[in-house]
């Protein structure tokens, strides 16, 4: 969707609104990290995010991987910057050629910065000399395909003196094509304002979005100041220079003065806000809970997983619920589906998921990381205590989760702790919910004045004399479902079906029900592989010949995955009564 229709949404709703910025990390880890937090910061309810363009476009190809995947795997509406600087028409093409096959329909066209170790700016060979000239390239060649955003500069821009032919060349973009301006940081809130004033009285009449950067430490604010020869009003000055050396005091006021900027403008008529977060999560999230600023539900979660913006899963509205925590792995394997549009899952899907070696099996974390996550397992206690520390909040990820446990597991954390406890390693799981509204801040999704509901579920490794004695457990309730299976592929299940169970699901006003979280034989014996496999990344930080890893290796080689399914839903607590003490005395003695 292209982003002045969100913006012209939310000002039809008499609504604030507001975007986030971020930029290419330098190394890989890096990229990963900015993923997990692009996902955390979904929930906070962005119309869209940009990633930008470094200058000369030195990386350009990582900026275009950026926002294929926060359109395909996170659901972010997301804006490409795009620079005229070392771009020629050729190199602009093909920006152009991928963004559109992501399903990116947004681009930010900017002149650019001097590439590094040029002082003067100048246009390459067969490039363009002005982000006007980009603009009406854009155009030329795509009509009226992308929305189209430029850059305004309130304080005027650096390297134009007067300050009324910036304004002049500024509408000219507009004119050009151009859909919505974004500006360039600014700490006057008045001078802004008046900006705005003139941009209206000179007929610029698109949306202005005020781009803002909370300020995160002292000496880095006054390096971007000094390099964009922002101007400070003096209070603000005044406010810093006691506290400049006090990190968290810099931090903190840098929050108290963003939102009283935002709150000066939005009484101003001002309802849209751009933060350049510069890849941090903290700032931004307390100065939009200081605003009481709260996207509408259906916007935040209109599914219980982030859709994809890809435009063959645009209609996408079910997925097993074997990949909750590993999205990106999911959506890559199933990129190559084309059964998508119907967004029903049936006979005639596509027969396989993708093979593991064509998008490879990670832990999400560095050696030195893991280590310091999970430590030296050397023994099965040392294992159960790792998943018992998560499911406390003490473990931030284990490898089959990349985030903390979700905010809906809070309620049956003690439980969990307890089977993990008994040597039950749960890598997925939800509680019951019976018919909560569609606006509940927990378990909501979907449309407004909906209800919402959800089977209990558990998704466990286990070993092999341990699955016998739960498969037995479990026979004696006529409402718990499950599929068990090992490396190899044995697969043990009580269904009778090959069919998908529901899991999930919501009943709306005027909409069929919609089931998009599933339970089924096809895609779990698809993700299993990647579940092993996971036991075999985490081996592989150790030395071969050590115990850790020999432990971890014989547990991928010998025990079962099981998912069980608690089919009444009224029955919040079912799913834990296979683990209850009087069975628990049968799982020891067995185990002896």
């Amino acid at each position: 969707m292209k982003v002045k229709a969100k913006i012209q949404k939310a000002q039809e709703e008499g609504r604030p609104y507001w975007s986030f910025e971020y930029f290419p990390p330098k190394t890989q880890q890096g990229v990963q990290n900015l993923y997990d937090r692009m996902e955390r910061m979904y929930r906070l309810g962005p119309e869209f995010i940009d990633i930008t363009w470094n200058a000369g476009g030195t990386s350009s190809q990582l900026t275009s991987e950026i926002v294929s995947t926060a359109q395909s795997v996170y659901g972010l509406e997301t804006v490409m910057h795009l620079t005229c600087t070392n771009m020629p028409k050729e190199k602009i093409d093909k920006a152009l050629k991928d963004a559109k096959d992501c399903g990116c329909q947004n681009i930010l066209a900017l002149r650019g910065d001097p590439p590094r170790g040029q002082i003067e700016w100048e246009a390459c060979e067969n490039g363009f000399s002005y982000a006007i000239d980009l603009v009406r390239y854009i155009r030329a060649q795509y009509g009226d395909y992308f929305g189209i955003c430029v850059a305004g500069y309130c304080e005027g821009h650096v390297d134009n003196p007067d300050k009324d032919d910036d304004l002049r060349r500024l509408k000219d973009k507009v004119d050009a094509g151009a859909d919505f301006i974004v500006t360039q940081v600014f700490y006057d809130v008045d001078l802004f304002l008046d900006w705005v004033k003139k941009c209206r009285a000179i007929g610029i009449t698109c949306p202005i979005i005020p781009g803002l950067l909370p300020i995160q430490n002292y000496n880095g604010f006054n390096r971007i100041v000094s390099l964009s020869k922002t101007i400070v009003p003096k209070f603000v000055c005044d406010a810093l220079e006691p506290i400049k050396h006090d990190d968290a005091a810099v931090k903190e006021y840098g929050i108290k003065l963003a939102v009283e900027m935002i709150k000066k403008m939005y009484n101003n008529g001002i309802s849209g806000f751009h933060f350049y977060t510069m890849n941090l999560e903290r700032s931004t999230r307390l100065i939009l809970e200081a605003l009481q600023f709260v996207a509408p539900v259906e916007k935040v979660k209109p599914l219980p997983w982030c859709p994809s913006l890809s435009v063959k899963r645009k209609k996408e509205n079910v997925r097993p619920i074997f990949w909750r925590n590993r999205i990106k792995s999911y959506v890559t394997r199933t990129e190559a589906w084309d059964e998508f549009p119907n967004g029903r899952w049936g006979d005639s899907r596509s027969p396989a998921f993708g093979e593991l070696d064509g998008y490879g099996v990670s832990l999400k974390q560095t050696k030195q990381n893991a280590l310091e996550l999970w430590g030296c397992p050397n023994s099965l206690n040392d294992i159960y205590n790792i998943f018992v520390r998560y499911c406390r909040g003490e473990l931030v990820s284990l490898p089959w989760s990349d985030q903390s446990l979700a905010e809906e597991t809070d309620i049956i954390k003690d439980q969990l702790a307890f089977i993990n406890s008994l040597g039950y390693l749960t890598i997925n799981s939800q509680p019951a919910v019976n018919g909560v509204r569609s606006d509940h801040k927990i378990f909501g999704w979907g449309p407004k004045n909906g209800y919402v509901y959800q089977k209990a579920y558990l998704e466990v490794f286990v070993s092999p004399t341990q699955l016998d004695s739960l498969i037995a457990k479990i026979e004696r309730d006529i409402n718990i479902t499950f599929y068990a299976v090992n490396k190899q592929g044995d697969l043990k299940t009580n269904t009778q079906s090959e069919g998908p169970n529901a899991v999930t699901w919501g009943v709306f006003p005027g909409k069929e029900i919609i089931q998009p979280t599933i339970v089924e034989a096809v895609s779990f014996m698809a993700w299993k592989d990647e579940a092993f496999e996971l036991w075999n990344e985490w081996a592989k930080i150790y030395d071969p010949d050590s115990l850790s890893a020999k432990l971890i290796t014989q547990i991928a080689d010998n025990w079962y995955l099981i998912n069980i399914v608690h089919n009444d839903f009224h029955d919040g607590s079912g799913i834990f009564r296979i683990f209850e003490p009087d069975c628990v005395s049968e799982l020891v003695e067995a185990d002896r």
